[in-house]
């Protein structure tokens, strides 16, 4: 591949319709949240992997993914679950990590994909991490036609730049990114940002340091509304119907917000831009001919009126204006923090 670039984000910013758009370009190689579904510490790291490592990486069924499914929250991101007549399921034989929104998004059959690249994969000397990510952008690339340049967009990334950017040096980032209230209104209309916070209760509970680090004794001492959460199959009214002011979620905003802009600083100035859901609805022709160029990629008048298409939605910017007052207020209180991180990030960029 002649560039990689990640676009990164706290969610809820458009980043799932850029994906749509990139998908279309005949030069990007568009890996749709590749690195939310691909969540192996082996793989994320610079240790050598075996190809048989690296593929039980890729394969193995991401837990809280399949369990989401299982009990009836599933992400509307889940590309592989709508699909019932494909091979794979989360109650049977789990779904592979990167069949979950990766393979779908570039294919119509991702069970085809897969088993074309598992004795490719399997294959492989022992070598870096990066080097086997490397390869398999490659692999896929020559499947569907050759592309030169490689963009993963995760919608709840921001946090990994620092990962990302140990593994792939010379990769460029794009921080996608949208007005913090209306971003935070977004969150917790969202199953998985609802979980996303019920967790993040859970480890502060547990005073660990993330999930992975949860015991059965951590567990046994959880409310039995929370302790349900990390098992294979829960209640989904404990994730949907359950009481989340909104602005929690403005302050969950935030918090992705001050730790992200601080990786992206480290991020040399030629490596990293910014985008705005705002300015991208708005002006889409011409931030994704910016985009465009960043990439590395020719702005092609086709693909710009087909992004313009998909990008047609200005009715949905300012959303959070429509709140209540008394919790308007509260909203924009808890995003005051990212605000200023943010604003402060630009005027220094």
């Amino acid at each position: 591949m002649k560039t990689l670039t990640f676009v990164v984000g706290t969610g809820r910013s458009g980043s799932t319709a850029l994906s749509q758009v990139l998908r279309l370009h005949p030069d990007v190689l568009s890996l749709n949240e590749l690195y939310s579904c691909v969540d192996s510490p082996p793989a994320l790291s610079g240790q050598r992997l075996t190809g048989e490592e690296f593929w039980r990486c890729l394969r193995e069924p991401m837990a809280v993914f399949d369990a989401m499914v299982r009990s009836g929250t599933p992400l509307p991101e889940f590309l592989y679950s709508r699909h019932p007549e494909w091979r794979y399921s989360a109650d049977a034989t789990g779904i592979p990590a990167i069949s979950m929104m990766a393979l779908p998004h570039l294919t119509d059959d991702p069970d085809a994909l897969l088993d074309s690249l598992e004795p490719e994969v399997r294959g492989w000397p022992e070598r870096p991490a990066p080097q086997q990510w490397h390869a398999l952008f490659g692999a896929l690339a020559s499947r569907i036609g050759g592309r030169e340049a490689a963009v993963e967009r995760s919608g709840y990334s921001l946090h990994r730049v620092g990962t990302l950017r140990r593994l792939f040096p010379e990769a460029r980032f794009v921080h996608l990114h949208r007005a913090g209230p209306d971003c935070a209104l977004s969150m917790s209309r969202h199953n998985g940002y609802r979980m996303i916070s019920l967790l993040r209760d859970i480890v502060r509970r547990c005073g660990v340091e993330s999930a992975s680090d949860i015991t059965d004794d951590h567990v046994k001492q959880l409310p039995e509304d929370l302790a349900p959460l990390l098992g294979p199959k829960y209640d989904p009214a404990l994730v949907l119907d359950r009481e989340m002011p909104v602005p929690g979620f403005g302050t969950l905003w935030s918090d992705l917000i001050c730790e992200g802009v601080g990786h992206l600083a480290e991020v040399p100035a030629a490596q990293r831009t910014t985008l705005s859901y705002e300015r991208l609805l708005t002006a889409p022709r011409q931030e994704l001919a910016r985009l465009a160029d960043f990439i590395g990629v020719q702005p092609f008048a086709e693909w710009l009126e087909e992004g313009d298409e998909i990008l047609d939605g200005t009715d949905r910017l300012g959303s959070s204006s429509r709140l209540p007052e008394r919790v308007r207020t509260a909203l924009r209180e808890s995003c005051e923090r990212g605000e200023q991180a943010l604003a402060e990030a630009h005027a220094n960029a």
